[in-house]
């Protein structure tokens, strides 16, 4: 299997590479895809056929921008470069319609573009601005996180800053945000909510917490349908004065595990999932071998969980017990600040 490593270019790295991962879970380079300025996540387009990259920068213009490329075998050719609407660009995400979603941390907003046929995108179709701020020193203002599409063709955009998630819908005539009601949704004061991910089968929603450290189970109230932190979980040993953030989180495809990376413990935290209430439980910590694990990815199929240790320089496999869902080493490589992961899995 192939992936392609997004990175930070302000040392070593030149942009966005490929590596391959054999079925015994060793890894290797295959070598530089595309020069690109800080591809610092990465995804694919609906058709598998292009891969997005934001490029986590400010311009005079205080924007970043997102970048498109067409995949050959062993190749990655530019395509296009359009602005995000906001400084810093850290998150993109593309629905089956081709709506590219982008997070600006900076400029504390969301961008909205999509992704034509041919690859090329169009213009910033809409931006959506954050207002407000938490309790936090880095809650001075908005910060945008990451953005996600949802089964009922809805978003939600995460803001570290205002301590929230920001729920809406495009609407497809006017190609603009529209707010859902109600709009926002406050995690616990201090928080910092940074990514989530949606439980497969039931209708759970888990959110990271890079300043807290923690985990929020949300689910809706059967009564009302309004959202409600049912469980909020350490992602630190007990008793752990560690300098922590959080920066990641994923569960498995069949629902029963989920995991999230400590940056300053370095590890990957593993919990059980509850199969009735949702609610986790912590079985392991399983260290990184690195230095500030940013992004990680469990392969196609969960047989590895893939991290990237940004400020070390690699890129760490680990073998996934499906039934106790443990980590064990595997093997790693050498990478140029590595921020994130993405597969490709091919025709």
């Amino acid at each position: 299997m192939h992936f392609y490593l997004g990175t930070y270019t302000d040392g070593e790295s030149q942009g966005i590479y490929q590596y391959s991962l054999s079925t015994d879970g060793k890894l290797s380079k295959t070598g530089l895809m595309a020069e690109a300025e800080n591809p610092s996540f990465l995804t694919l387009s609906p058709d598998g056929r292009y891969l997005l990259s934001v490029n986590e920068v400010s311009n005079d213009d205080q924007t970043g921008f997102v970048s498109s490329f067409r995949i050959g075998k062993d190749s990655l050719t530019f395509l296009d470069q359009k602005p995000t609407g906001g400084a810093h660009p850290c998150h993109v995400a593309v629905n089956p319609e081709g709506y590219v979603l982008v997070a600006n941390y900076s400029g504390g907003n969301m961008g909205l573009l999509k992704i034509q046929d041919d690859g090329k995108l169009s213009d910033l179709l809409h931006v959506q601005q954050h207002q407000g701020s938490g309790q936090h020193s880095r809650q001075e203002g908005p910060h945008a996180h990451s953005g996600w599409f949802t089964q009922d063709e809805g978003l939600i955009s995460v803001d570290l800053g205002t301590n929230q998630l920001w729920f809406s819908e495009i609407d497809t005539q006017s190609q603009k945000f529209t707010p859902r009601e109600p709009q926002t949704f406050s995690l616990e004061p201090g928080a910092g909510p940074r990514h989530l991910t949606f439980h497969p089968q039931k209708p759970w929603i888990y959110v990271v917490n890079e300043l807290s450290s923690s985990v929020s189970l949300l689910k809706k109230e059967p009564e009302t349908g309004t959202l409600k932190i049912t469980q909020s979980i350490s992602t630190l040993p007990e008793g752990s004065e560690t300098d922590n953030t959080c920066a990641d989180i994923h569960i498995s495809s069949d629902g029963k595990f989920l995991y999230a990376s400590n940056r300053g413990h370095n590890s990957i935290v593993v919990y059980s999932v509850d199969p009735e209430t949702g609610e986790l439980k912590l079985l392991a910590h399983e260290p990184t071998r690195g230095e500030t694990p940013r992004n990680f990815s469990l392969s196609p199929g969960d047989r590895f969980l893939l991290v990237a240790n940004q400020t070390t320089n690699t890129v760490v496999s680990f073998q996934r017990d499906s039934n106790s869902g443990l980590l064990t080493y595997v093997d790693q490589a050498e990478a140029p600040t590595p921020v994130c992961i993405l597969f490709n899995p091919g025709p």
